[in-house]
């Protein structure tokens, strides 16, 4: 009987080990928005791939403040899946170098072809995900309001770049109008 007993307790601490080690599967909505922002559009002969966000980037000030809010709805699927606080954190620093990068005009669009932080951000997404996507729940209020923190950053952050290039703005127009004017 002791035989057995070890050998079912074995038998369960194994399980546990493998379903920690092993990738979570997530919901395809998910994985689709993913897909649409970050690898929609092959360039043939080249492999190389991009989506939505650097197309929607083209559009000066409005761009990526839109894609930043896709990035947004899997930055808060995270809390349903379990994710834990750290791991959300480095999807928001993702999200907010997207953001930072991104918002260079040419330069910017440049790399949000080439960081992908949504294609990234489901993959730490399904590597730290402690539930399935069956078991995926509401989520801890602490992990609603850490999230909460990091998108309230993260919109101070585009306020703070829209002051600052609108200020830019104005520089230029005047120096402009004081070199045109006779």
């Amino acid at each position: 009987m002791t035989k057995q007993v070890k050998a079912y307790r074995e038998k369960l601490s194994s399980q546990s080990f493998e379903s920690l080690t092993r990738p979570v599967e997530v919901d395809q909505g998910i994985e689709r928005l993913s897909w649409l922002m970050d690898d929609l559009i092959r360039i043939p002969g080249l492999g190389w791939r991009f989506g939505l966000d650097a197309l929607v980037g083209l559009i000066p000030g409005f761009g990526d403040t839109a894609s930043s809010f896709a990035s947004f709805y899997i930055l808060a699927s995270a809390v349903r899946y379990g994710v834990p606080k750290v791991t959300i954190l480095r999807m928001g620093m993702n999200i907010g170098i997207d953001y930072l990068v991104g918002s260079l005009p040419l330069v910017g669009d440049l790399f949000d072809a080439w960081w992908k932080s949504n294609h990234m951000n489901v993959e730490l997404l399904r590597e730290r995900a402690t539930v399935s996507r069956h078991d995926a729940r509401k989520g801890k209020i602490s992990d609603w309001l850490f999230v909460g923190v990091i998108i309230l950053l993260l919109a101070a952050l585009a306020v703070g770049a829209a002051a600052v290039s609108i200020y830019l703005l104005f520089l230029v127009a005047g120096q402009l109008s004081q070199a045109l004017s006779p």
